[in-house]
C-alpha cells in the first residue's frame, strides 16, 4: 500500500462525518476535515497474561510488539498545515552568502538535484541530547545539513521523537539552545503531536503525565474543550489516592468539581507519569466505570470502558543516567496487568508513536511541507535516513515503512553489533554524525566536503561581523 493510498483509505464513519465532493470535484462546502484516519498496525488487545511473566526486553521484543494496535482500527492524525508558496523574502538585495551559495549550486546541479533527493529523520533522546545535555557530535551534523557543506545548502531533516510532555514550541527553543541550531515547530513531531487530532472526537479527556499541570497546557493548546488531569480528581476526593500527600500549590492549581455528575470521554496518556500509585488508580476507576463515571461500576467492562490512548510504547529512554530508564510502556505494561488481574479480560488501548506507522505517515507529511519550506518544492526524498538508538522503535518502524535505517550506539543501544531482531539497513555507527557523514557519502560520493569552501566561509564571516553591533 503507498503512503497516498493509506491516507485515501480514510475510516467510513470518518468519511460519513466531512464534506464529500461532487461529480465537479469541488467539496459540499469549505469545511477540510481536520484529521487523517491511519489504519492501526498491530493488534490492541493487550495480551498481558502472556507478558505478566516477562516483562524483560531481552532478548527482544518481537512478541510483544505483535500486539499493540486493533486491526481494521485508526488512529487518527492532523493534517500538517501547508506553508506559503511563497519564500520569505530577502530585501533588495540577496546576502553575498547565499548568492555565492546560488552560484556554486547552480555549477553542481547533478549533486544539488542529488542531495535534495536524500533527507534524515532524526531521533532525538540518545542521538542527539541525553536529557538537556548535547551530543557533541550532534551539533556538528545538524550544522552541516544546515548548510555548512561544500554546496552551502540546507539538506532536508525532520525530528521525529517519541519524547512528550511539553509544547513544540517551547522544546523547540529548548533544543536549539541545547543544539546551538535552529529547530523549527515546521519539522518537529512528538509522541504526542498527532494525538491533537483526537480534539475532534472526545470533549471531555482525562490526560495524564508530565511535570506539574503542563500536559494539561499542552491539550488546551492542541484544542480539546474541556481537560482533566489527576490532581483534579485528587482535589475532589482525596479518598481516591490514599497513599497520596497532596501539597498546597498542587490543590491551588487544581480544578476540582463533583466527578460523579459527569462523564470522561477518553484517557490520554500524554506523557511519562510523574505518580504511578495516583495515575494507576484512577485510570483503573475510569476503566471499570460506567462510561467514564467515577463513583460506578460497570456491569461489563468491555461494552462500558471508555477508551485509553498512550502517546507511546517505549520500554526504556536514555537519559544522563548510566542505563536507559523506564519509560511510558513500562507504565503501560503495568497497567495492562494490573486491569487483567482485576477484571479478568484483557485491555482494549490505542499507542500512537514510533514504531506505529502513523507516525511514519505523518512524518512524510511533514518533511514534504518542509521541503517547500526551504526548497519551494513539495515533493518527498526518495532516499530518507532514520537515524535512532531504539531497534524497538526508531528501526523495526523505519525499517517497515521502507526508510533507510541507522543505528547508534549512544542510547538504548550500545553494541557493536547490529540488533539480531531488528537489523539496521545501513548498519551501528558511533554516534549520529558517521551516520550523516556515511549517508550523505553513499548519495552524493566520497569526495563529498562536509566544510564550507573558503569563499563561502570569507563571506559568513563577513556578514557576521557586519552584523555585530559596535560598541562607542
Amino acid at each position: 500500500m503507498s503512503n497516498q493510498d493509506v491516507f485515501t483509505n480514510v475510516d467510513k464513519t470518518w468519511a460519513d462525518r466531512v464534506p464529500q465532493e461532487n461529480t465537479a470535484g469541488q467539496r459540499d462546502d469549505d469545511i477540510s476535515p481536520k484529521a487523517l484516519e491511519i489504519p492501526a498496525s498491530r493488534s490492541a488487545i493487550s495480551e498481558s497474561e502472556r507478558l505478566m511473566h516477562h516483562l524483560s526486553i531481552a532478548p527482544s521484543m518481537k512478541e510483544r510488539r505483535q500486539s499493540r494496535n486493533s486491526f481494521g482500527a485508526s488512529l487518527p492524525i492532523p493534517r500538517p498545515k501547508r506553508p506559503s508558496h511563497l519564500r520569505p523574502s530577502l530585501g533588495d538585495r540577496q546576502p553575498s552568502f547565499n548568492t555565492l551559495a546560488a552560484q556554486l549550486q547552480d555549477m553542481s546541479k547533478e549533486k544539488v538535484s542529488q542531495a535534495k533527493n536524500m533527507a534524515f529523520v532524526f531521533d532525538i533522546d540518545g542521538v542527539l541530547v541525553h536529557s538537556l545535555r548535547a551530543i557533541p557530535e550532534g551539533r556538528k551534523a545538524l550544522e552541516i545539513l544546515n548548510g555548512h557543506n561544500e554546496l552551502g545548502l540546507k539538506i532536508p531533516h525532520i525530528f521525529l521523537t517519541n519524547g512528550s510532555g511539553m509544547l513544540e514550541t517551547d522544546r523547540c527553543k529548548q533544543l536549539s539552545e541545547i543544539l546551538q541550531s535552529p529547530i523549527s515547530i515546521k519539522q518537529f513531531i512528538q509522541a504526542h503531536t498527532p494525538m491533537s487530532a483526537l480534539a475532534e472526537y472526545y470533549n471531555t479527556v482525562l490526560v495524564v503525565g508530565g511535570e506539574g499541570y503542563r500536559c494539561r497546557e499542552i491539550a488546551e493548546a492542541y484544542g480539546f474543550k474541556d481537560i482533566v488531569v489527576p490532581n483534579d480528581i485528587v482535589a475532589w476526593d482525596e479518598s481516591v489516592a490514599p497513599y497520596r500527600a497532596f501539597g498546597p500549590w498542587e490543590r491551588a492549581s487544581a480544578r476540582p468539581r463533583d466527578f460523579t455528575q459527569m462523564n470522561i470521554d477518553a484517557i490520554l496518556v500524554f506523557s511519562d507519569s510523574r505518580d504511578y500509585a495516583t495515575d494507576y488508580q484512577i485510570i483503573i476507576d475510569l476503566l471499570r466505570s460506567e462510561n467514564g463515571r467515577l463513583g460506578t461500576l460497570a456491569k461489563d467492562p468491555v461494552s462500558q470502558r471508555i477508551p485509553i490512548y498512550f502517546s507511546q510504547g517505549d520500554l526504556l529512554c536514555p537519559t544522563t543516567h548510566k542505563y536507559p530508564r523506564m519509560s511510558q510502556g513500562a507504565f503501560r505494561l503495568g497497567l495492562e496487568s494490573m486491569y487483567k488481574a482485576i477484571t479478568g479480560v484483557e485491555l482494549e488501548r490505542t499507542i500512537y508513536g514510533k514504531p506505529e506507522r502513523a507516525a511514519y505517515v505523518y512524518a512524510d507529511e511533514v518533511l514534504q511541507d518542509w521541503m517547500e519550506e526551504i526548497h519551494s518544492d513539495r515533493v518527498l526524498p526518495e532516499n530518507i535516513y532514520m537515524i535512532g538508538d531504539n531497534p524497538q522503535s526508531d528501526i523495526i518502524g523505519g525499517n517497515l515503512y521502507g526508510w533507510n535505517t541507522c543505528l547508534v550506539k549512544t542510547g538504548v543501544h550500545t553494541s557493536d553489533e547490529n540488533d539480531k531482531e531488528n537489523p539496521a539497513s545501513m548498519g551501528v555507527f558511533e554516534n549520529v554524525l558517521h551516520a550523516v557523514i556515511t549517508c550523505m557519502q553513499k548519495e552524493l560520493g566520497v569526495d563529498f566536503k562536509f566544510e564550507l569552501t573558503q569563499e563561502l566561509q570569507a563571506s559568513l564571516l563577513k556578514e557576521a561581523s557586519m552584523m555585530t553591533p559596535t560598541i562607542e
